[in-house]
């Protein structure tokens, strides 16, 4: 899962305006992830409007929408396309490998010149391969780090700047007895969204300029390091293992009042201050050691739409990506799962109408942040290795630096195999 709320497990195939695939030229297949949790809030009511209005606005044009859970729909695109069977469209959190392997139209070969140009600038980067785009960034989140008010203001915490900061402040609300001072997931769920934050903090990152891995780097072994010892190993974590915690739960405790301060996105502000919480928000603290006046990027996630090659298909997967752009649609679906759109007019247009407040913070961190090299083929296998491992890197009896150049081995096998 990626920038998305949590996905239930209903589906098989939700159709709208119906109609068969006999002629590529006139029927669309799209693939998506369910954004929803129940039926109530289900991606299904969104593209049953979206499509009829594209329809009605395209006579004899079809569009057949197939939803699957967030966990699930990586695997079924892939298991299409090595059938013969690629959809027009899908949407999903990774696209380099299908770019690598030449099955994906570029943008500029779909998009309008104004379409392809209003992009965000990082999402757009994220999106390209050799300076191409071929993701096309749908919806994203930055992260910022959330406090609970009222337990802090119990403590005497202050909101922290520094990690020492964060540090002092999870010491005093362990005092107060409050069970997750500072929730680190570090469990398979998203480690690697939480270990992003950290490492960037520290000036790190996945990768070089150049795009080489860097996950065991000097500057990301201290960060684990400095994590294990200050904050593991006092137990200002929470009762439950960084590599078991996983981030479901993270936000779960948090939304119960358990958890002091925990990294989190829009849609947990949201669910937050619909429950009456009181919620600081704040750019993540920085390493005591950074370069004075560095502001380090936040980090940034967002889902790809891609548009496999199809004989006689590129004319109406054309019509229909300017389509789902138009920033009234595009900001229907940011807006309905407290997301951030991914185009510079509908995020102006968010921030202008300020229909929720809460959202202006996350697209301005977003507007310089750091994403995950998913524009590098191997990146969906490194991602999982990371997932499943890098908890492990703060266990107290870990050495750190093990645990990261095991990943860092593994990271380059699966560039190797490119």
């Amino acid at each position: 899962m990626t920038a998305s709320v949590a996905a239930f497990g209903l589906l098989g195939s939700l159709v709208t305006a119906c109609g068969s695939s006999e002629s590529a030229g006139t029927t669309l297949r799209l693939v998506a992830p369910e954004y929803g949790d129940g039926p109530a809030t289900s991606s299904k009511a969104y593209w049953d409007k979206l499509t009829a209005a594209f329809t009605a606005a395209h006579p004899g044009k079809k569009v057949e929408v197939t939803l699957y859970p967030w966990a699930d729909v990586d695997r079924e695109v892939t298991r299409m396309v090595e059938e013969d069977d690629a959809p027009d469209v899908a949407l999903m959190g990774a696209y380099s490998d299908f770019a690598a392997e030449g099955r994906l139209y570029s943008a500029d070969e779909l998009l309008t010149i104004r379409s392809e140009a209003n992009f965000l600038r990082p999402l757009a980067a994220a999106g390209s391969v050799d300076n191409t785009l071929y993701g096309l960034p749908f919806v994203a989140s930055s992260r910022l780090l959330f406090y609970n008010e009222e337990l802090f203001d119990k403590a005497g915490a202050e909101p922290p700047k520094t990690w020492s900061d964060l540090k002092e402040a999870a010491e005093a609300l362990k005092k107060k007895g409050v069970p997750y001072p500072y929730a680190l997931p570090l469990g398979p769920e998203e480690a690697h969204a939480e270990a992003l934050i950290w490492e960037l903090s520290n000036g790190g990152g996945y990768t070089d300029i150049n795009g080489q891995y860097t996950i065991a780097s000097e500057q990301n072994t201290q960060t684990f390091r400095w994590i294990k010892e200050n904050l593991v190993v006092p137990g200002l974590t929470g009762p439950v293992p960084p590599a078991r915690l996983n981030r479901q739960d993270a936000f779960d405790a948090f939304l119960r009042g358990d958890v002091g301060m925990l990294n989190g996105y829009p849609s947990l502000l949201h669910e937050a201050r619909a429950k009456g919480m009181r919620v600081g928000t704040l750019s993540m603290p920085v390493s005591d050691t950074l370069e004075d006046g560095k502001t380090p990027p936040a980090a940034g996630v967002a889902d790809w739409m891609m548009a496999f090659k199809r004989d006689g298909n590129r004319e109406l997967v054309g019509s229909f990506l300017d389509f789902v752009y138009q920033d009234k649609n595009l900001s229907e679906f940011a807006g309905r799962y407290h997301l951030l759109p991914s185009t510079v007019t509908a995020a102006e247009a968010a921030q202008g109408a300020q229909a929720d407040p809460d959202t202006e913070q996350f697209l301005d961190a977003l507007h310089s942040a750091q994403l995950y090299p998913v524009n590098e083929p191997s990146w969906l296998q490194v991602s999982n290795t990371i997932k499943r491992n890098i908890g492990k890197a703060v266990a107290p009896s870990a050495d750190p630096k093990t645990v990261l150049e095991d990943i860092a081995q593994q990271a380059r096998e699966a560039t190797r195999q490119e």
